[in-house]
């Protein structure tokens, strides 16, 4: 009789799996099997659990978001105005245990398959919307409600290029200079405001 837990510890240890797998020979040359031998089980409890490679790297995907939004919850319950919020939120997207290489490598193959996986799509558009949600209800604070949803796109931009440009480097990646560079843009906007502000009560 299987042990209470013993397959949330399989899935566990096939997701770590996959997660290596793909650093080392990329998400399209990596099998199932290959998988399965590299976490020490058969190539068909792979595929009683997960069914396909899309499926498992969809879970893959799930577990390294959930990863992601604790890191973020983490920081923000730490965080005690909005502006520090927002900072949460970008340093949480740049975290040292995401911002790994083989971390990225599965991150990037979850990119190019949300192109034609409606599953892997559909996580993308949770990410996508509640990275959004949560800029823009900070912002608010700082910037009327356009302007706050459009610095809040600007920045989640910022966010996935910066991260992608980082990913793609050759060599170690730069989570600080990343972060600098997301940051300023923020910064920028928020004064940007500020000066304008000025500037029309002074005419007025």
């Amino acid at each position: 009789m299987p042990k209470v837990g013993m397959e949330a510890e399989r899935r566990r240890t096939l997701i770590a799996a996959t997660v290596d797998a793909i650093h080392e020979r990329g998400y399209c040359d990596v099998t199932m099997a290959q998988i399965a031998k590299r976490a020490g089980v058969s190539g068909g409890l792979v595929h009683h659990y997960f069914g396909s490679k899309d499926r498992l790297l969809a879970a893959t995907m799930r577990h390294l978001l959930k990863d992601l939004g604790d890191g973020i919850r983490a920081r923000l319950a730490e965080a005690e105005t909005p502006r520090a919020r927002i900072s949460a939120i970008i340093e949480g997207n740049f975290a040292a245990d995401q911002f790994q290489p083989a971390a990225i490598a599965a991150w990037l193959a979850f990119y190019v398959q949300a192109r034609t996986t409606e599953s892997n799509r559909r996580l993308l558009r949770i990410y996508s919307a509640r990275l959004a949600s949560n800029l823009t209800f900070n912002l608010l604070a700082l910037l009327p409600r356009e302007r706050a949803a459009q610095v809040a796109e600007g920045t989640a931009s910022m966010i996935d290029g910066v991260w992608i440009r980082q990913a793609l480097r050759d060599g170690t990646v730069d989570r600080a200079g990343a972060i600098a560079l997301v940051e300023d843009y923020v910064e920028c906007q928020i004064r940007l405001h500020a000066l304008q502000s000025e500037s029309v009560l002074l005419v007025d």
